[in-house]
């Protein structure tokens, strides 16, 4: 489970990107966090992953705060980037032992790896490739392997669709479904309204730094997600 309580970061210059946000992404949720950029999102993700301090409030990982126990807790969460960081001259299976070994997991088959690339959709002839020569779809797909096979019982990703084909974004979706079906906490900031309404549990609308907007599935599937979106949107450029 991902909390935050009151969570709140004020950067040195002044401004306030936080305020006091209070979210809770249970076991077997998919969480999209919507905002223009600039709202705060990506401040979100970088205290609930102890990248950044806060100025106060807690974020905690099942229950325990990242700033007290940081090591610890880094071990319940998976993270997903925008532009997946991984090893270029590093095959896909060596990417995957690689941060597999830095989480502790050192029992680990070829097999094993190779089950869990084709589990998110990568060619199996590119398991054993460079990455040097991979298209955007096929990291992010690798850097989800990552993610999965540590385990972790939550997962946060930031604008992971942004430059992948329908196909890939499809598939992507797909494998969310899976993992939030068997129990993971699943937080996603995004842009993507359309991945938004097919697959997630609760959506939240961030604006200057504050959770202006929060419904469950149902409740936005009844109202039109794309026109309060928009209409926060435009009231943020005004």
């Amino acid at each position: 489970m991902l909390q935050a309580i009151d969570l709140t970061k004020r950067y040195e210059d002044g401004q306030l990107a936080l305020d006091s946000l209070n979210l809770e992404i249970k076991p077997g949720e998919i969480f999209f966090l919507l905002g223009a950029n600039g709202a705060g999102k990506t401040t979100t993700i970088n205290l609930m992953l102890n990248f950044i301090e806060p100025t106060s409030g807690k974020a905690l990982i099942d229950g325990i705060d990242v700033m007290e126990q940081p090591l610890e807790t880094k071990k319940m969460v998976a993270f997903v980037s925008e532009n997946v960081m991984l090893y270029g001259n590093f095959t896909a299976r060596q990417n995957l032992d690689f941060f597999a070994h830095l989480g502790g997991k050192t029992n680990l088959t070829k097999e094993d790896y190779y089950h869990v690339m084709r589990s998110v959709g990568l060619q199996e002839d590119a398991f054993e490739r460079k990455l040097k020569n991979f298209s955007k779809g096929m990291r992010q797909k690798v850097g989800l392997a990552i993610a999965i096979i540590k385990d972790a019982n939550n997962i946060v990703m930031d604008e992971p669709t942004t430059g992948l084909d329908p196909k890939s974004a499809a598939e992507l979706m797909q494998i969310l479904i899976n993992l939030r079906n068997s129990g993971k906490s699943i937080l996603m900031c995004t842009h993507d309204l359309f991945r938004a309404k097919v697959v997630a549990d609760r959506v939240g609308i961030m604006k200057e730094g504050r959770l202006v907007m929060l419904r469950t599935r149902d409740e936005f599937l009844q109202d039109d997600l794309e026109r309060i979106y928009l209409d926060y949107m435009q009231e943020a450029i005004l």
